[in-house]
Order: structure tokens, then C-alpha cells, then sequence
């Protein structure tokens, strides 16, 4: 007999989806915007890297270019997002609709009156808009002109920006977050470190120790956007947003847990300093034991301390597992590329990722015992392919099994556990296109958008089984999953 919940969860439990500008907008040169990181990315595939190109290269294809067009067709979109039942919708700000190149000192006022218009049609339905500052789109002109985020004056750069959108929408946005999936980079991959950073490591530099440098720049900006944005509105609740994998040891060997402690400790040193507000003593000792003598003030200290979130926002997809090497150092360095190994005791999904809804509630209740603040899981989905029947209906079975098992884990954490959780909203609501493959046909969204990876279609929306069935979900506050 299938489990039926009762209803544990707030009434003001924040149910809704998740999206991020560049990756659904389109209008990439309308209104005054600048060029962004996105819009320089080609379409890649399943196991084939987008190119990052030198500005934009005629004859390339670059999908976020029109995306799937939401900067013309949002009140049509939210519409249906409000049919669904959302009490939320997640997206972000186009930095670079604000400020096309970064570095200017006033603001574009037409991207600025976009998101008057879009917030208002949110709450013209009840709406509340989660905003993040900074997803994977940061003005190209800051990478060109300053290095990305090698350059301390990116911190005031972003820090104005920040202070901006915060003046404008203090009456409109109550939820913020500042940089997406920040701890990304700590893989040291060229397409993590470019979309955060805008940094592909050249030949001459140590790649960790640029990684570890912008991230400590990245952070004192997140900080000091904390305390500004408490200013401005003291009931601004800011958090922020990580991905949360969690990394099993493959055996009991207890050198494969050691190492695996040692991978999570790597991952999330970036929420210890925003939650915490200061450095993790073993990253301390590492960074030092590797002489990176890396530019941290005791000014930037202090700003850590001061400006701590009010909550953690995650991302969660899928687990790791590691296995310790026979000749491990005694830093027991976690080199992600390189050192992952497959968890036989899980399926994975087309794109090889693993599906593990236990693993969320895992990761709800590490982020719980190591911060003691709310939860905000602002990311969860299944990319798939979907086939469009003649009736024009698309049955998505699979992606209904795969978000009831991690509803039911988020339940589960919250009913048994005592986790604190405000909130779901779960990864590309609507299709969009994918920000590491760039393709149409790895598709999360509860709606369909007609469009291939060539970027040809009619941008027709089709209401998918699953939209219905997360309906139903939303109206029981959780309790009706099947």
C-alpha cells in the first residue's frame, strides 16, 4: 500500500519551480543588455562541451540567444506556472540587463523595468518571486577588461549591482540569493570556473589556487551583499545557494571514508564561510601548507563574520562516491574529475547521472546538523527526453517517479528528522536549455516548449502529465503524491 502523508508541512510552504535568465530569456541584445558568459557558450551535447568562444563567432550556434523566448512570452508563462498552483518562482537577474558591461556606473533602466513587469505579473498571481543575483551570466566585459573574478574589483562591481536591485524591488522581493551554485568550481573544470568566475586557467597559472582566490572574492562579495541588503530591507531573507552532492565512501575501508570526508569538506568549504562566516581550520592548514599566499585581509574576515545568510538554498540531482587511492597524500586532496567512481547500487539517468532521492534526505539532514538554518531546495529534476504524441500529449512517467521519491525523501526529512525546509522548487519548470550541454532535448519542465537542440521549433507550450500531477501535489501541500 503506497504511503500517504499527512500534511507536515507549513501552510506557507513556498511549492513552486526553478529557472535562471539566460537559460530561458532569449533577448540577448535587446534593450541595451550586454553580452554575458552564456551568450558566448555554443551548443555542446550528450558528452560533447560547449565551446566557449572569443565573443561571438558568425556561423556558431548559441542557444541562449533566444532560449525559448520568455523575455517576450513571461505573462503567458506565468500564467500557466499560476494554473500549476506556485506559490514561488525561482529565476534570476541578468546582470547584464542592469549593467551591460558590468563596470558602469549607473544602471540600464529598461532591464531594470523588465523585472518591475515580471515581478508584478508574479504577484499579480500570488507569486512570490526567489531571486538569485548571480547564475552562471556575468558580464563578458568584466572577463575581457579585469580577468573574471582573479580581480579584486569585482567585488565592488557586483556589490553595486547587488545594491541596485535591492533599492528597486524591496517592495517586490522578499527571497534572494546571491551567487548560483558557487562551490561548483571547486571541481576545477573550465566550464564550472567560467560560468562562476569568468576564468578559464591559463598554462602559467596554478588552477586551484586561481579557484581558491576568486572564490575568496566571490564570498566577501556575497558578504558585504548580505549587509547591504539587511539595510535596505530588514526583512530580506538572503541566502546562499549551493550544490549539494553528497560523496559516499565506496567501502567501510576506513581510508575511503576518510577520503570521502575529505570530498565533502572540499565542496562545501564555500557554505562554511557563508554560513559560518569564517574559513574551515583544515582549509587554513591546507592553503597554507601550499604556500598559495592567497590576498585575504583581515578587513575581508571580518566582512565574512558580518555577513552571514539567513538560509541555504540547494540545488540536489544526485550523489558521488570516491575510493581512496593506494598512494593517497596525507592531505588526502579530492580531485573530482578525477577520482569519482560509479555507485553500483544506483540507476543513473540518460545523461549518467545517478538517482538517489534517499541522498536528499541525506543532504538535508548534513546541511541541517552542520548550520542549524532553514533549508530551501531551490533545484531538483530529471533531464529526459520527451516524445510528443500525436494528440499532442506528452506522458512523462519517468519524471513523475523521480520528483514523488525526492518529495517523498524531503517529507521524510522534515516528518522524521525535524529538518527545517521552506521551501521546493524544482529545476527547469518549464523546458529551457541546458546550462551544461546547451541542448533543448535534456528537458526538466512540467511544460513543454517546442524547440530542438538546432534550435528550430514553434515555441508552442504543451502541458506535460507531469504539470498536472505536480497540481495535485501543490493543492495537498505534499500530502497526494501518487
Amino acid at each position: 500500500m503506497e504511503r500517504k502523508n499527512d500534511s507536515v508541512l507549513p501552510s506557507d510552504f513556498l511549492w513552486g519551480g526553478a529557472v535562471a535568465a539566460h537559460q530561458l530569456e532569449g533577448g540577448w541584445d535587446q534593450d541595451n543588455k550586454g553580452l554575458s558568459v552564456a551568450d558566448i557558450m555554443t551548443a555542446g551535447a550528450n558528452g560533447k562541451a560547449r565551446e566557449i568562444t572569443d565573443g561571438i563567432v558568425k556561423g556558431k550556434y548559441y542557444p541562449n540567444h533566444e532560449a525559448i523566448d520568455f523575455y517576450h512570452r513571461y505573462k503567458e508563462d506565468i500564467k500557466l506556472f499560476a494554473e500549476m498552483g506556485f506559490k514561488c518562482f525561482r529565476t534570476s537577474i541578468a546582470w547584464t540587463r542592469i549593467f551591460p558591461n558590468g563596470d558602469e556606473e549607473q544602471p540600464n533602466e529598461s532591464g531594470l523595468k523588465f523585472y518591475d513587469q515580471l515581478f508584478d505579473e508574479c504577484h499579480k498571481y500570488g507569486i512570490e518571486p526567489v531571486i538569485t543575483l548571480s547564475h552562471f551570466e556575468m558580464p563578458y566585459h568584466l572577463v575581457k577588461a579585469y580577468g573574471g573574478w582573479r580581480n579584486r574589483k569585482l567585488i565592488d562591481f557586483f556589490v553595486r549591482f547587488a545594491k541596485t536591485v535591492f533599492k528597486r524591488y524591496k517592495d517586490k522581493v522578499s527571497y534572494w540569493m546571491t551567487f548560483n551554485e558557487i562551490n561548483n568550481q571547486t571541481a576545477i573544470a573550465d566550464w564550472a570556473l567560467f560560468t562562476n568566475s569568468g576564468i578559464i586557467p591559463r598554462s602559467d597559472e596554478n588552477a586551484e589556487k586561481v579557484m581558491y582566490q576568486a572564490g575568496h572574492y566571490e564570498t566577501v562579495a556575497s558578504a558585504l551583499a548580505v549587509q547591504i541588503g539587511h539595510q535596505i530591507n530588514p526583512d530580506f531573507k538572503i541566502g546562499a545557494m549551493i550544490a549539494m552532492v553528497p560523496i559516499y565512501p565506496a567501502s567501510s575501508d576506513p581510508r575511503d571514508v576518510f577520503k570521502a570526508e575529505r570530498a565533502m569538506q572540499s565542496r562545501y568549504w564555500f557554505s562554511d564561510i557563508q554560513a559560518k562566516g569564517k574559513y574551515p581550520d583544515w582549509l587554513v592548514s591546507y592553503q597554507k601548507n601550499k604556500a598559495f599566499d592567497l590576498d585575504i585581509t583581515l578587513e575581508d574576515l571580518d566582512v565574512l563574520k558580518a555577513g552571514t545568510v539567513d538560509y541555504i538554498g540547494l540545488s540536489y540531482y544526485m550523489s558521488f562516491t570516491v575510493k581512496a587511492k593506494k598512494d593517497e597524500p596525507k592531505s588526502y586532496k579530492y580531485e573530482e574529475r578525477k577520482e569519482l567512481i560509479s555507485n553500483p547500487s544506483l540507476p543513473t539517468t540518460d545523461w549518467g547521472w545517478q538517482i538517489d532521492p534517499i541522498g536528499l534526505r541525506y543532504a538535508l539532514n548534513w546541511f541541517s546538523d552542520h548550520y542549524d538554518l532553514p533549508l530551501f531546495i531551490v533545484e531538483n529534476g530529471l533531464g529526459a527526453y520527451d516524445k510528443v504524441e500525436n494528440n499532442q500529449q506528452i506522458h512523462d512517467p519517468y519524471r513523475i517517479a523521480y520528483l514523488k521519491a525526492h518529495i517523498q525523501a524531503m517529507i521524510d526529512a522534515v516528518q522524521e528528522d525535524g529538518v527545517k525546509v521552506i521551501g521546493y522548487t524544482p529545476w527547469g519548470c518549464i523546458d529551457l536549455v541546458s546550462a551544461g550541454t546547451g541542448q533543448m532535448s535534456k528537458r526538466y519542465g512540467f511544460i513543454y516548449v517546442d524547440k530542438d537542440d538546432q534550435g528550430k521549433g514553434s515555441l508552442k507550450r504543451l502541458k506535460k502529465d507531469s504539470f498536472f500531477w505536480y497540481q495535485q501535489v501543490i493543492k495537498s501541500n505534499g500530502s497526494q503524491l501518487d
